[in-house]
């Protein structure tokens, strides 16, 4: 799959929780045909107030960048839509699509959140493939090694060069 087992393990078990068996799917398609056929809801407000003011009109809210779904889509196609969306709404924190698409160049999933870690830590994207000893920096994290120790680490490198 993505090559990382964490992140493997994490695929596996999101798909697992939403499997259905055949009795399930059965009743999630008669509770949907069922609420299909019921009466739309009125408008909400207060009843005097939404003859004047007409139907609701909502602005339907997307809770990833669509940018972000693009770029992890391109990446992981075989990974569902529903875990996309759910990592994409993460790593609109970590800053813009490029900032993201670094981390993930440099050997961070699309769908490990740990880069926010890492990042608040004062890692940077480049800072993954510089040696800490026998291993990368990306090792010695995914090895259980705190990002602040990494960082540390770094430091110490960069006086004594």
């Amino acid at each position: 799959m993505t090559g990382d087992p964490g992140v493997d393990a994490l695929i596996q078990q999101w798909a697992a929780e939403r499997e259905q068996s055949a009795e399930e799917r059965e009743v999630h398609r008669i509770a949907s045909a069922w609420l299909a056929e019921a009466p739309p809801h009125a408008a909400p407000g207060i009843p005097g107030q939404r003859e004047r003011s007409g139907p609701a009109r909502w602005a339907p809210v997307e809770a990833a960048d669509p940018g972000y779904l693009d770029a992890m889509r391109r990446r992981l196609p075989e990974v569902p839509e529903e875990l996309l969306v759910a990592a994409a709404s993460w790593w609109q924190m970590v800053g813009g699509v490029a900032e993201a698409e670094q981390w993930w160049d440099a050997g961070i999933s699309p769908l490990d959140q740990r880069a926010l870690d890492y990042r608040a830590a004062g890692l940077a994207p480049s800072d993954l493939a510089r040696r800490l000893g026998p291993m990368t920096v990306l090792q010695h994290l995914r090895r259980g090694s705190a990002p602040a120790w990494c960082v540390a680490r770094l430091a110490r490198q960069q006086k004594t060069a």
